[in-house]
């Protein structure tokens, strides 16, 4: 291959991006109503895009991008470049530049408080993406909630919505409750089996989801036989699962993050354990598949539709999920996204929607446009939001998922 040609053929690929991150913008979110053309910044109607011009509007994240939750965020800290440079290419919001200043909280609560501090005093920031983890999504609400910015959180536990104070924040996942009702409707449903055994995760998000399921099995009627619980580091699970293989249980449900359930895959099989294995919304990532190996074989989740396109039946959603995958794959040299790349894809498009539903940046009028929020499609579901509901999404959005083959496919 000459050099001439070589040129040429890596010219066409960074337009092909260019084209595909600008009509990925345009039609994010079933509130887009203009279409631009690849590359050229103009719009269906054939006049041009102005570009984005004056003070950037700040909006502040917060990722783990390192540390245990580093699984979920770094394809959230991805996906927020990815949108900051399609958004601005599509003319940015309210005609003027996005900017997404990124923070890492390393999968820790303080530190993610420090970062708020810092994205609202320092950078300015008219509302806040917060963020990967549980733990420090909590944390972070109490500072928006004392200073009246809206916050969009990417993290599942139940108390994030459910517990006071609510005012200023939303979330994109579904919740625990949510997930837990798809895994325990599956087990009896499904899988007509009566007697489970909880393992979980001791931090936020594991002990909302073990709380759930404590509270809500007999209504599925089913019984728990053994509870056992780990801490996020440990690094063998053979104990608490030797209790559990006592017990007798005909399933056992794992509730956390990597690496956790990852490891709880592998001594399970170390330990000869046969029994289903439905793990939580939290392994909704490749990772886990990657740590677990072969272990991962026939491991079921709840989790967004995203994670199998093929399951989206709604035209709207299925063309935002598949512009989105194409999007990131061309952005991130052919990787797909998970779960959590979508969470923080529809917590960005969710924010400028409001912002431009409001016409102005003014934490108050972004509130309220987030409340009126109705039939917004995403790639993880329809987002319906009110000022008594900061969910969005229902159990009916999400699916049950089988890992098969190394790869995902419908349990059901």
């Amino acid at each position: 291959m000459n050099k001439g040609y070589k040129i040429v053929c890596i010219c066409l690929t960074a337009l092909l991006l260019v084209a595909l991150l600008a009509v990925f913008a345009a039609g994010c979110g079933s509130k887009a109503t203009t279409t631009t053309s690849a590359g050229t910044g103009t719009t269906g109607s054939g006049t041009t895009a102005a570009a984005p011009t004056g003070e950037a509007i700040v909006i502040g994240a917060i990722v783990s991008a390192t540390g245990p939750n580093s699984a979920l965020g770094l394809q959230e800290r991805n996906v927020l470049q990815m949108m900051e440079t399609s958004i601005n290419a599509a003319g940015g919001v309210l005609g003027r530049p996005l900017k997404l200043v990124i923070e890492d909280d390393t999968s820790d609560a303080q530190a993610a408080v420090t970062a708020a501090n810092k994205l609202i005093d320092q950078d300015k920031a008219v509302a806040l993406i917060a963020a990967t983890g549980s733990a420090s999504t909590v944390a972070v609400k109490a500072i928006t909630a004392t200073k009246g910015l809206p916050q969009m959180a990417m993290a599942a536990a139940n108390e994030i919505t459910d517990k006071a104070p609510m005012d200023w924040i939303w979330r994109t996942p579904q919740k625990d409750s949510m997930a837990a009702a798809r895994a325990l409707t599956y087990i009896s449903g499904t899988l007509k089996l009566k007697k489970i055994a909880v393992l979980h995760d001791e931090n936020a998000f594991g002990t909302s989801g073990a709380t759930e399921i404590a509270n809500t099995a007999s209504k599925y009627g089913l019984e728990i036989v053994a509870t056992e619980s780990y801490k996020t580091a440990d690094t063998d699970l053979t104990a608490q699962l030797t209790k559990i293989k006592g017990a007798n249980p005909e399933a056992i449900v794992v509730w956390g993050t990597n690496p956790g359930p990852a490891l709880a895959a592998k001594n399970m099989k170390q330990l000869g354990m046969t029994i289903p294995y439905i793990g939580s919304h939290g392994i909704a990532n490749a990772t886990f598949i990657k740590l677990a190996g072969d272990a991962a074989e026939g491991v079921v989740f709840p989790a967004g539709k995203l994670l199998v396109p093929a399951s989206i039946t709604d035209a709207a959603q299925k063309k935002v999920t598949d512009d989105f995958i194409a999007a990131y794959k061309a952005a991130y040299n052919g990787d797909s996204p998970n779960t959590f790349a979508g969470y923080a894809f529809e917590a960005v498009d969710l924010l400028v929607n409001a912002i431009k539903t409001a016409g102005k940046t003014d934490p108050a009028a972004i509130q309220a446009a987030l409340n009126g929020t109705q039939g917004f499609v995403g790639p993880d579901g329809v987002y319906n939001y009110s000022a008594t509901n900061h969910d969005g999404l229902t159990a009916d959005d999400m699916i049950m998922v089988k890992i098969q083959g190394g790869t995902w496919v419908l349990a059901e």
